[in-house]
């Protein structure tokens, strides 16, 4: 319920989606997606603790690390978020979605980005049999 109220109001002001935090004020999960960025080459994503560890993006993790890429799973702040470069959602409706702003904050769709988002579609994509 909170999370339909909360994309709602997203949507009124002009949004696709809201960012949620935590009971603690952290980062937490976008109302039905997971959350990542990517700071200096390096993808965050909050610790699942409390939200859905989601199968998308446990995959993706596991495409991120494939690719030599380093995922740290952590606390996030709000105030963090002007540090990012790169943001984007996963899960079962989003697959891999650039984000390219919360709020005042902007983010561009990067390598990393672009390269996950690239990799999960081939991961999910129907392989052509082969030939008869």
């Amino acid at each position: 319920m909170i999370c339909t109220l909360s994309k709602h109001r997203a949507e009124a002001r002009g949004y696709a989606d809201a960012l949620m935090l935590d009971w603690r004020g952290r980062v937490a999960e976008a109302t039905g997606a997971n959350v990542f960025f990517v700071q200096d080459g390096k993808i965050h994503t909050p610790d699942p603790d409390c939200f859905l560890d989601g199968i998308t993006r446990r995959t993706v993790i596991g495409l991120a690390k494939k690719r030599g890429y380093e995922v740290i799973e952590r606390a996030i702040m709000p105030e963090e978020l002007d540090g990012f470069d790169q943001c984007f959602l996963t899960g079962t409706a989003a697959e891999v979605t650039p984000v390219s702003e919360i709020g005042p904050h902007r983010f561009t769709v990067g390598e990393i980005t672009r390269n996950l988002l690239n990799d999960y579609m081939a991961e999910v994509q129907p392989r052509k049999a082969a030939a008869e």
